[in-house]
């Protein structure tokens, strides 16, 4: 699918593309492509004379093949951007960015969410956008925000994962539930550091090539403390999630010493019954109770004393609740 996006009185409109012909009438600001089929691929190219990259391209992971100038002048970019779904885990997403012939070309397989905010704000904003420029730094800066949107959410999911942890009663099951939602929350931080550090590094290099005017400068230096406020975030939240699988673990071996406890006490509450019938087996005649008056009830006394008597010393400790 391709979206093409024109300035219009300082706002960011979209222009309907069905046609090659609708794109050659088109003098974007903003091509984005979400992955464009062979057909838009090759309008961009001949229209633009802009190769647009693979999608084994985009995945490379290089420094020098994120960040590189092309021999015919074209920068090439490749920034990642956190994707939250209502399903399943979140994962990122690598964006390649195109800046040729005053124009911006985004290539991406996914609808993400930064890219529609940056078009619904840029429509009820006029003037926040001039340029191709002012569009990528937007959506550094809208990034940024998703990303501080998302530790809000961890933030708020730990503090439902304490409450059970810290429960008075917290069996096996909560510990389960427990362990998954935190293994999650753990996996959502990890990605969002990885997203901050990339954006970092995009935003650092737009600022060292000198390619920005000094309004521009100044709001990539403030992307940059952004991230850096962000940072304490994410550093604070691995050390609480830390803290909660511990605790989590913990639990469960306390729940795992009670059953083995139970498991000791009741062996040594029966042993002496056992032993006591062993000992009648080995030192008396057959059934010898059958020869006393109160035969019987002598031996199940006994029997019931032996093991009575451990049963309430153990719960005089405190062993047994």
């Amino acid at each position: 699918m391709i979206n093409v996006f024109v300035l219009q009185n300082g706002r960011l409109n979209q222009v309907p593309i069905e046609t090659r012909e609708d794109l050659e009438q088109a003098a974007p600001v903003w091509v984005d492509l979400t992955d464009p089929t062979e057909d838009e691929r090759a309008w961009v190219k001949s229209i633009y004379g802009v190769i647009l990259p693979g999608e084994d391209e985009v995945k490379d992971i290089e420094a020098s093949a994120r960040y590189y100038e092309a021999e015919n002048g074209d920068l090439h970019l490749r920034t990642d951007f956190l994707l939250e779904e209502d399903e399943g885990p979140s994962r990122v997403v690598t964006v390649a960015f195109i800046l040729a012939k005053k124009m911006l070309f985004s290539v991406h397989t996914d609808d993400l969410p930064v890219f529609r905010l940056v078009r619904m704000r840029a429509r009820s904003r006029p003037g926040s956008i001039e340029d191709y420029m002012d569009v990528l730094l937007d959506l550094y800066a809208t990034d940024a925000e998703y990303s501080a949107d998302a530790l809000e959410g961890i933030y708020q999911n730990l503090e439902e994962v304490s409450s059970r942890v810290l429960q008075e009663e917290f069996t096996d099951k909560d510990a389960a539930d427990a362990l998954s939602a935190i293994a999650h929350e753990e996996d959502l931080n990890g990605r969002i550091r990885r997203n901050m550090m990339d954006t970092r590094r995009a935003v650092s290099f737009l600022m060292r090539g000198r390619l920005l005017n000094s309004d521009q400068f100044e709001e990539a230096r403030q992307i940059l403390r952004d991230i850096e406020s962000l940072d304490g975030h994410t550093s604070f939240l691995f050390d609480k999630i830390n803290f909660l699988m511990d605790a989590t673990v913990g639990f469960i071996n306390i729940n795992q010493n009670k059953i083995i406890k139970i498991f000791s006490v009741a062996s040594v509450a029966f042993l002496p019954p056992t032993l006591f019938a062993s000992i009648y087996g080995m030192n008396f005649d057959f059934m010898p109770e059958l020869k006393w008056g109160y035969g019987y009830a002598w031996a199940w006394g006994l029997m019931i004393v032996s093991a009575a008597a451990p049963l309430m010393y153990f719960r005089r400790r405190g062993w047994l609740k």
